[in-house]
């Protein structure tokens, strides 16, 4: 099958029936009517057809080695610069729809899969678990999937000195074998968008969880058997594009993963047991620069928006002569040259690996995404600074279709606009800065890739230094 189009997503999710749990209630019609995600998977459709537009699928698609079919370039196996550059257009034209608000798009496990599948000879042993890594790859790529995924286990205590002795599983573990594959019990947590996607991919914990019974990755179709998705609140509270210009369409459901003694056939497990595999998955696939890859070129458009967001709320109020706003915006500039640069750096300093995958370089991406963490807050409170009361004074679409609308145009007009146009763009900016939907995107940019103090004692631990080190030697030579 070719790349799939808004229409054939949307029919392949609402034919999935995925056991998924809101307000205590179990899903049982059309998921892709109901409210809670109704806005994001139409967005996710449009997103299917962007790459369709003949305008865009030469950059968006590429020519499919078995079948000779278009299909997304999120699936793109790199082996050129050329490569990693249609990647990163890809991204950037389906971040641009959302102003880099959907953080879990389809390229972004997509780009994993196509890391591991890439890599699948690492995988391989006398199971033929290798094979199975490359299957899932090859399959999704030829039939456009989504994925989920998780590698999060439940908080209930995370002292140093905690190990798990319940008689119940909490964590997700294997509990047993059997002919037909592994049977999983437990839970995981932080799925963005389970039950919505059409497979689930569960990868290793790690740390303390790295004990024969989570020693595991696999993925499964969401709708298996005995497979639950338990959402949290929905911040998708109304309908209206005007009052929620992003929680609307943009409400990424973050879901606990609960398998109930889950099948998970042979076939589809591409590491169990090995612990060799679990230690150096990440590094000898080079999952991890291809996530960061497709991450920060979503980032810089997310602080594009946001500098465009503050640019025109400087406008619509006139406060450009103030120095301190002048500053403040500046400061949004700054951080989106400096992502832009250092994204552009990863691919300039792209290396091949030994399969011929074209890597991009890790250490530009790792500055990008250990600042972002400590960027993105302040660029929210840049965004109140500026709108200050305005983020508040902000009626509604219905407000503005009543017997109000003398008074509201009278005192809410800007000084560049009318009042229902100042008032659509204080809106979105409170959507961004103050809204349920915003509050869970600076966590979400907060811990993103991980903690940030363990990213960062990553990125020291990892990094070349002794160009530096005899630098600074050279000079005390002197």
């Amino acid at each position: 099958m070719p790349a799939a189009d808004g229409l054939t997503f949307l029919n392949r999710i609402s034919k999935l029936h995925a056991e998924v749990w809101i307000d205590g209630q179990k899903i049982t019609g059309n998921i892709c009517e109901h409210y809670a995600f109704k806005g994001l998977l139409q967005s996710k459709a449009n997103l299917f057809d962007l790459q369709l537009d003949k305008t865009k699928k030469d950059f968006m698609t590429f020519q499919s080695p078995i079948t000779g079919d278009r299909v997304g370039t999120s699936y793109l196996q790199p082996r050129s610069i050329e490569d990693l550059e249609k990647r990163r257009l890809t991204t950037q034209e389906w971040a641009k729809t959302s102003g880099g608000m959907m953080g879990r798009s389809p390229d972004y496990m997509n780009s994993g899969i196509m890391a591991l599948g890439a890599a699948s000879d690492f995988f391989q042993d006398k199971d033929n678990r290798g094979s199975n890594i490359r299957t899932l790859y090859e399959h999704a790529r030829e039939n456009d999937l989504t994925f989920s995924h998780t590698f999060v286990s439940p908080q209930v205590n995370r002292s140093l000195g905690y190990y798990e002795d319940s008689d119940i599983p909490i964590s997700a573990q294997v509990v047993k074998t059997t002919s037909d594959g592994l049977i999983i019990k437990g839970a995981r947590l932080l799925a963005t968008q389970g039950g919505i996607t059409d497979e689930l991919v569960v990868l290793p914990v790690g740390g303390k969880f790295i004990e024969e019974p989570y020693v595991y990755a696999f993925s499964i179709p969401s709708n298996t058997a005995s497979l639950r998705f338990i959402c949290r609140e929905s911040f998708s509270y109304r309908p209206s594009a005007f009052d929620h210009p992003l929680g609307s369409r943009f409400e990424e459901m973050d879901t606990i993963v609960v398998f109930d003694n889950v099948l998970v056939p042979w076939e589809r497990v591409f590491l169990y047991k090995d612990y060799e595999i679990a230690a150096n998955m990440y590094e000898e696939t080079n999952f991890y620069p291809f996530l960061l890859h497709q991450t920060v070129s979503r980032q810089v458009v997310k602080v594009e928006f946001l500098l465009g967001l503050a640019q025109l709320i400087v406008e619509t109020i006139d406060i450009g002569g103030y120095q301190h706003v002048q500053e403040k915006v500046s400061e949004l500039i700054s951080g989106l040259e400096t992502l832009k640069a250092l994204l552009l750096t990863s691919e300039i300093n792209a290396k091949q690996d030994k399969r011929g995958t074209m890597i991009p370089n890790a250490a530009s991406l790792y500055a990008a995404i250990t600042s972002f963490p400590g960027l993105y807050p302040r660029y929210i409170e840049i965004l109140q600074l500026l709108g200050a009361s305005g983020l508040i004074s902000i009626p509604t679409e219905q407000d503005f279709d009543s017997n109000l609308i003398t008074d509201l145009n009278n005192y809410l007009q800007g000084a560049s606009c009318d009042a229902k146009t100042r008032t659509k763009l204080f809106r979105l900016a409170w959507d961004v800065s103050l809204s349920a939907f915003g509050g869970r995107q600076l966590l979400y940019e907060r811990f993103f890739f991980g903690d940030p103090l363990r990213l960062k004692a990553s990125f020291y631990n990892s990094y070349e230094k002794d160009k530096a080190v005899s630098l600074a030697k050279s000079i005390l030579d002197i």
